[in-house]
């Protein structure tokens, strides 16, 4: 997925999104490609990313859905500086705009909103909730978020995005619970779950949510994608994904 020169941009999708990380912080990791994928965005559809990071995963939804826009809304500006940089050496400043701001700020919310409607929203939000916190500031704060909870994250979301709108997240098992909550306070409804399998005969640590605003259809559980071979390789359906840029088809 990525290649190995950590001195220069790192290429993901097969060398369709280069992203230059700045030497230092967090690397690119698989959860924001797999996030890309699910999104079932058009071209010409505009997606509103929250934490985007360096734009990872905005980038990457870029690569596959010619003529799409994404918006990325990023509490460090560092980050949000980076994310526009990488934009403009993919060749798509303008179809990408960062936005740093933190989400709880109404002035960030306000920014976001001028570059809508929105046809699809995204995140891969803060999970940890206690415990030892990362001493390197970027990787704290997209580990352990700014104090905003999950609820805080998805109702951003929600009231940025038109109806019958997409909004997915990637996020550990362990808080579906608490995701389906946030779903339903904010009129996300007919969720459908995508279970992301490290191996055949291991347990999910990871899924993909996604719903509707203002979906009326039953919860959905997918077969879900095997990411490892026994080798420790990635499956034939995850290189897809993550090498060659296929979508992750949640309908």
């Amino acid at each position: 997925m990525t290649g190995r020169d950590t001195t220069g941009p790192e290429a993901l999708l097969g060398g369709r999104v280069l992203l230059d990380q700045g030497g230092a912080g967090l690397r690119a990791t698989i959860e924001p490609v797999l996030l890309a994928a699910a999104v079932p965005a058009k071209p010409g559809e505009a997606v509103l990313e929250a934490g985007t990071g360096i734009g990872t995963a905005s980038l990457c939804l870029l690569a596959r859905v010619p003529e799409a826009r994404a918006v990325g809304v990023e509490s460090d500006p560092a980050q949000a500086e980076r994310a526009a940089a990488n934009a403009a050496l993919n060749g798509w400043s303008e179809r990408f705009a960062a936005i740093a701001g933190d989400i709880a700020d109404p002035a960030t919310a306000r920014a976001a909103a001028g570059h809508g409607p929105f046809a699809h929203a995204i995140a891969n939000p803060p999970w940890f909730s206690g415990g030892s916190r990362p001493f390197e500031p970027a990787r704290r704060l997209a580990k352990h978020g700014g104090g905003v909870g999950l609820a805080g994250w998805i109702g951003f979301l929600a009231r940025r995005v038109r109806p019958r709108a997409s909004v997915t997240l990637i996020l550990p098992t362990a808080l579906l619970p608490d995701a389906l909550a946030g779903f339903a306070a904010c009129g996300i409804g007919s969720p459908t779950l995508l279970p992301l399998w490290p191996r055949p005969d291991e347990p999910t640590k990871r899924v993909i949510l996604s719903g509707l605003k203002g979906g009326r259809s039953p919860c959905r559980m997918l077969a879900g994608l095997v990411l490892h071979r026994p080798d420790g390789g990635f499956t034939a359906a995850a290189e897809a994904v993550l090498r060659h840029g296929e979508a992750l088809p949640l309908a």
